[in-house]
């Protein structure tokens, strides 16, 4: 794609620009202080007013030059993610490196497909798709990707992603706000603690107080200004020393309503900007429009409300800080009026918090797949329908090589479950994956890998490649066993789509003909959707039985001249041909 070479040449070219301002205000920040030592110096040595006007003057300058250097260190990670990003597709689409997240935090390994069809991991579905930043982000992609959605909340993701498709400025901007903010878990899981836990209100004494010593001290101290009575010194002194006392039985109190993480504020500062970029885009979805609707609060946008914790938070942190603690709070009590302000907040907004960083994930998640659908035009949305009807044209698996891959024609009406067969290494396990990759994809109201595609969404369940639970001193036939116990049990619950990989793997030659063929039968009678790919030949004879459900497609391999060649392409009927003691021969093993 040429969008992501031009974004990155433009981003170069703005970082360039923006690092050169930096630099500038930098030397400027240092001249300006500089001079303003050097004005207040000659000011002590001459009592000038002029060099005290000037040490002014260039105080107020170099306050406007931190100002502006932080706005550009700010504006200078902003472009360096954007930049980031789409080298990162770039890298991507050339097929370089997968540099993105792979959730493999999220991997369940009794999950009915997670693992199976390799969800989460490297070179995983979820690896392909994530384009998330937060915590929150990452999360709700992961849960999107392992429970189907009904069919409302598909076609209305549908919508939505549909939308966020040509959107690549808004999705683009919108990651990059959310890889400055450098979230994580504990951080949200301590906000949301945070919120949660209730708060005692403040005793009333206290309330009179914090409003009465501010007052009384700065008066107090305006009576010396003028008097330089000793007494009142004094007086003062004590009412800065009961200021003191008075916040250190809040103390605790202060420190536990901090949230307990590093970077808070900053965090918080993040999210506000990220709910900022959400409430000003105009969006048609509606979907979005609900996202967009659950940001107000009390006829404010849920942004203005996240800055003001923000701000708290930050202020808040001056606790950590003796000298600025000392002055502050001895002063006008600061950190306690910053907590009454901060119970305030609690009070009437935290209710709220979640809500607001949930908005955050659906973004982030809807944008991942908004992504897929941009960097591959190719892929369709699903027809959804309630009739049972599933069938892809140009089916594949969305991680193959686009320009390699092959795609098949598989239909599961009237016939509503394939026996298929084929020689090792001709494409059944992949054939089978592709199948509930794009399942689950469709279930989520994401593109699937297909040129046009009918789907009745279904629950998922696969027994392709379980692990030997050593740990629980399973071995892979008893875990293979439980897995199947489980899809029939779901199966009684509800109909669903299964895949099922040469079942039965550990047990003899005839058991293992004679179970396979028990286990189809049931799922039939169970009323199941899908495909179950095997080696053993009696096992597609069960399609005479059930000639109205059962149907046999297969794929071939064939040897020209002297090499196995592979098509990869179903076809109907059962597989004629071998492989095995070819190979075996042409590699000396027999």
């Amino acid at each position: 794609m040429n969008i992501y070479p031009s974004k990155i040449s433009f981003f170069t070219a703005e970082l360039s620009k923006i690092n050169r301002k930096y630099n500038l205000i930098s030397l400027l920040r240092l001249g300006g202080i500089a001079l303003f030592l050097l004005s207040l110096y000659y000011y002590f040595q001459q009592n000038s007013f002029f060099y005290l006007l000037f040490s002014g003057l260039f105080l107020v300058i170099f306050i406007g030059l931190m100002r502006r250097h932080s706005q550009l260190q700010f504006q200078r990670k902003l472009n360096q993610s954007l930049l980031n990003i789409n080298q990162d597709e770039l890298d991507f689409l050339e097929r370089k490196k997968i540099p993105f997240e792979n959730g493999a935090e999220f991997t369940d390994f009794h999950h009915p497909y997670a693992y199976d069809l390799d969800i989460f991991g490297n070179n995983s579905l979820f690896q392909y798709l994530n384009r998330t930043a937060t915590y929150i982000g990452k999360k709700t992609l992961a849960d999107s990707l392992l429970q189907k959605s009904s069919n409302k909340q598909i076609q209305e993701n549908q919508q939505a992603i549909k939308e966020l498709t040509s959107k690549i400025e808004f999705r683009q901007e919108f990651l990059a706000l959310a890889k400055v903010a450098e979230d994580n878990e504990p951080s949200y899981k301590s906000l949301l603690v945070w919120s949660r836990s209730n708060s005692e209100p403040l005793p009333k004494w206290t309330l009179f107080f914090s409003y009465i010593s501010p007052v009384v001290f700065l008066m107090t101290f305006i009576a010396y200004l003028f008097t330089s009575d000793l007494i009142i010194l004094k007086s003062l002194s004590y009412l800065f020393i009961l200021n003191l006392i008075v916040l250190g039985k809040f103390l605790k109190r202060i420190q536990l309503e901090i949230a307990k993480s590093d970077d808070i504020d900053k965090i918080i500062g993040q999210y506000a900007l990220l709910l900022e970029k959400i409430e000003k885009e105009h969006f048609s979805a509606p979907r979005l429009e609900e996202l967009q609707q659950q940001l107000k609060l009390k006829k404010e946008n849920a942004s203005v409300h996240l800055k003001q914790l923000s701000e708290l938070f930050s202020r808040n942190d001056t606790i950590a800080n003796l000298i600025t603690a000392v002055v502050f709070n001895g002063t006008f009590l600061f950190n306690f009026h910053v907590l009454k302000a901060l119970l305030t907040w609690k009070k009437e907004h935290a209710a709220a918090l979640e809500d607001w960083l949930t908005v955050i994930g659906e973004i982030e998640k809807l944008n991942s797949f908004a992504n897929l659908a941009y960097n591959n035009p190719d892929y369709c949305f699903p027809v959804l329908n309630t009739d049972f009807k599933i069938d892809f044209t140009n089916l594949s698996h969305p991680l193959l090589n686009p320009k390699t891959r092959v795609g098949n024609d598989v239909v599961f009406y009237p016939q509503s479950f394939m026996i298929l067969t084929g020689s090792n290494m001709s494409g059944k396990s992949t054939f089978l994956r592709s199948l509930g990759v794009n399942m689950v994809l469709a279930g989520a109201g994401s593109v699937v890998c297909a040129t046009q595609a009918q789907v009745h969404p279904l629950p998922v369940l696969v027994s392709m490649r379980l692990s030997d639970s050593l740990s629980d001193s399973e071995s892979y036939f008893f875990a293979e066993i439980k897995r199947l116990k489980q899809i029939m049990e779901s199966l009684t619950a509800e109909v669903s789509f299964v895949l099922l990989d040469e079942i039965l793997r550990g047990t003899n030659s005839d058991d293992k003909r004679n179970g396979t063929i028990e286990v189809v039968k049931k799922l039939i009678i169970k009323k199941a959707i899908g495909a179950i790919a095997t080696h053993d030949i009696e096992v597609c004879l069960t399609t005479n039985e059930f000639p109205e459900i059962l149907t046999n497609n297969c794929f071939e391999v064939e040897i020209l001249n002297e090499e196995l060649h592979f098509d990869y392409k179903l076809r109907k009927g059962i597989c004629q041909n071998r492989s095995a003691s070819f190979l075996m021969k042409k590699m000396e093993i027999i």
